[in-house]
């Protein structure tokens, strides 16, 4: 006999109440003003598109409004993507050190949707993931929704943010099962050296560990330094490598993402299976995009890049150069990304205990947002997103000047 229910009772699953997003869970506590007489300026938001100074190449849009015409792209393709569109993405990032085909590629819902595929398909619950610490709070949240321990590997400031490779070998053992390696990197905006990654490969490979490669930032990087893929330096340790449309071509919102598979010892056999079957559960990415794809990556002027690079390069020169001349503040030179870390020495304010603090009181003094290092899992440092405009830049930080000589001790 079925025992019949006396009152409602309908919690939520345990899984979404182990979902938490620590940059929303933090940033909807540092409420704005109501009252506040200067104007708002977000130096919080990774989304290019805010301000309206970074914008994809009308070229881009153009093969969009094709395909739309063509009404050929409006109905459901493959899971994992179309033939089309995944051998463009090959032909961009194959290499003679790396090479690749459309077999190799798995489209997915943006960059975020390739490494929930990437953690989905690699850990099991009880197992453990190495993160970055400070990384993008994204990873710990995937995590934590599949029962998967966290362990953070520290990276170090006063080495351009470079990884602790005693410590992150320190944190392996026989239930790891994947390593997550940004390059460049969001918050830190390092680029890591060849000699440098060929050493993280190394770790991986001793002990047997798959690496995750949120490569994301990869056509993002200054001048004097050079990205290196972490699969075109190494033979042995698989590798899977996920991208997108978001950051290079400055549009978040068009949700195209990308996963390479790089094995060249059949050791992901197992795992490119459960990446299909993964990405079945969900119909694919959005369709008229994948459509345009091929022309997206490889018809889009050489002009757009480098006018892209150029604005970030001033915006980074504004900012180290602004933020430097503050003091308690010390900020670290970005090399790529559009990110800028920036510690702060909390012993010089006579009133700010914490990242936390700083940024609560930035915002209600100086209506001005920058994200705690809290959100990042990295005390006393808070990040600033470099793509606003020069007028806004110059005038946060002439706030943020202000502001930091007020609390002076």
């Amino acid at each position: 006999m079925v025992s019949q229910r006396s009152e409602w009772h309908v919690p939520s699953s345990n899984i979404a109440q182990s979902a938490h997003n620590p940059i929303r869970q933090i940033v909807d506590k540092l409420k704005l003003d109501p009252q506040a007489t200067k104007s708002f300026i977000s130096l919080s938001v990774g989304d290019p598109t805010v301000f309206g100074n970074f914008n994809i190449d009308p070229s881009a849009n153009e093969a969009v409004i094709r395909q739309l015409h063509t009404y050929k792209a409006n109905g459901y393709g493959p899971a994992h993507g179309t033939v089309e569109a995944r051998e463009a993405v090959a032909k961009m990032v194959n290499t003679p050190e790396a090479p690749v085909t459309a077999n190799d590629i798995l489209l997915a819902n943006g960059c975020s949707g390739a490494l929930d595929l990437c953690v989905n398909v690699l850990g099991n619950p009880g197992q453990n993931i190495l993160l970055p610490r400070p990384g993008f709070s994204l990873y710990g949240s995937l995590a934590a929704i599949r029962s998967l321990e966290t362990k953070y590997y520290n990276l170090l400031p006063e080495e351009n943010w470079q990884i602790d490779l005693a410590h992150m070998e320190s944190l392996i053992d026989e239930n790891t099962c994947a390593i997550l390696v940004n390059n460049p990197s969001n918050p830190c905006g390092s680029v890591y050296s060849r000699e440098h990654l060929q050493g993280i490969l190394q770790v991986a490979a001793k002990h047997h560990v798959p690496i995750i490669a949120d490569e994301i930032y990869c056509d993002l990087v200054f001048k004097g330094n050079t990205f290196y893929s972490m699969a075109s330096l190494t033979t042995e340790v698989p590798i899977l490598s996920v991208g997108g449309l978001a950051k290079k071509w400055l549009v978040p919102g068009w949700r195209i993402g990308w996963i390479v598979v790089h094995d060249r010892n059949g050791i992901f056999d197992q795992v490119r299976e459960g990446l299909l079957n993964l990405s079945q559960v969900i119909l694919g990415p959005n369709s008229v995009i994948q459509a345009a794809l091929p022309d997206i990556l490889h018809e889009t002027p050489q002009k757009f890049y480098d006018d892209t690079i150029e604005q970030l390069e001033k915006n980074t020169k504004l900012s180290m150069d602004a933020v430097s001349k503050i003091p308690g503040l010390n900020p670290v030179q970005p090399q790529g990304a559009m990110y800028m870390m920036v510690g702060i020495d909390v012993n010089k304010f006579k009133d700010i205990s914490s990242d936390v603090d700083f940024s609560q009181k930035l915002l209600a003094e100086e209506s001005v947002l920058c994200l705690p290092g809290e959100c990042f899992t990295y005390p006393n440092y808070i990040r600033i997103v470099i793509t606003p405009t020069v007028d806004r830049l110059e005038e946060a930080y002439k706030r943020m000047a202000e502001f930091c000589a007020r609390h002076l001790k």
